[in-house]
């Protein structure tokens, strides 16, 4: 099932699925194909091989297995004379990443026609980048790994509540159309928790409705958009008092500055 289907204004993205709740993304335009975070080389091989397409690049956003285990296996299997590149953070080690980057940089894609913006996104991972298509598929895409998820964002495995909060405030930043394309299917779990901490919030009950209908038929979630999840996500809604006095009652303590609800919420989730 392709999710994006838009021949002018940018590739089809198609979701491979991989592990329990991983998705590998699939772009795809002609015959050329890039995957990012390909945590498991079979899905890809298969799809790549299924539909006769030439992989020219693979994207990572952070190091962890499940984004990079795949790649060392689909390299040995398509790898040609001339090297794919594999673009991925700087900071962080990740041995099949032969084209590193830093915030700001940007990785064109000419087989398909497509440009993206790196987005340095620490939090759930210290070097965690983001890839922002600002003019693809009409509206800007964004593959934002384990930063961002539909009414959630990432574990804090290795940055800073600080950290984590401002990566979400420059997601969060771009155009309301921008489709935000994560890396997992969390997003009935995650509502379940945005609903204990805004019961009264009125999108969330209407998402919660719609994600059910789209789960009971095993399809997708994803992707969001900055605009939904403005409206429904707890830890992008830390101004906002429903949340914050939640956050208060969870904590026990007074909160007046935004990363402080940020921490707490964070906190309640984790042991949610």
């Amino acid at each position: 099932m392709k999710l994006e289907s838009s021949t002018d204004t940018g590739p089809q993205i198609l979701p491979l699925r991989a592990f329990s709740d991983n998705y590998i993304w699939l772009l795809e335009r002609g015959r050329h194909a890039v995957l990012v975070d390909p945590g498991d080389a079979g899905p890809a091989l298969a799809h790549l091989a299924a539909a006769g397409l030439q992989l020219v690049a693979i994207l990572v956003t952070h190091h962890h297995p499940d984004h990079t285990g795949g790649i060392e296996g689909i390299l040995a299997q398509l790898q040609g004379d001339v090297p794919i590149p594999v673009y991925g953070p700087a900071s962080e080690d990740i041995a099949s990443v032969n084209c590193p980057l830093v915030d700001g940089d940007r990785v064109e894609l000419p087989e398909l026609q497509a440009s993206f913006e790196v987005i340095a996104v620490p939090g759930h991972t210290r070097g965690h980048i983001a890839y922002y298509g600002r003019k693809l598929c009409g509206c800007g895409v964004l593959f934002c790994g384990d930063t961002l998820f539909p009414c959630g964002c990432g574990r804090l495995f290795e940055g800073t509540p600080a950290q984590m909060h401002a990566s979400l405030g420059r997601l969060a930043a771009l155009p309301a159309a921008t489709k935000l394309y994560c890396a997992h299917e969390y997003t009935q779990a995650n509502i379940h928790f945005a609903l204990a901490v805004e019961p009264d919030n009125e999108a969330l009950h209407q998402r919660e409705q719609q994600v059910a209908r789209l789960r009971a038929a095993d399809l997708p979630t994803v992707p969001s958009t900055v605009e939904l999840e403005l409206a429904t996500n707890p830890f992008l809604r830390v101004t906002a008092p429903t949340v914050r006095a939640s956050a208060q009652r969870s904590s026990g303590e007074q909160l007046t500055e935004p990363v402080a609800v940020f921490a707490a919420i964070r906190a309640w989730k984790n042991k949610f």
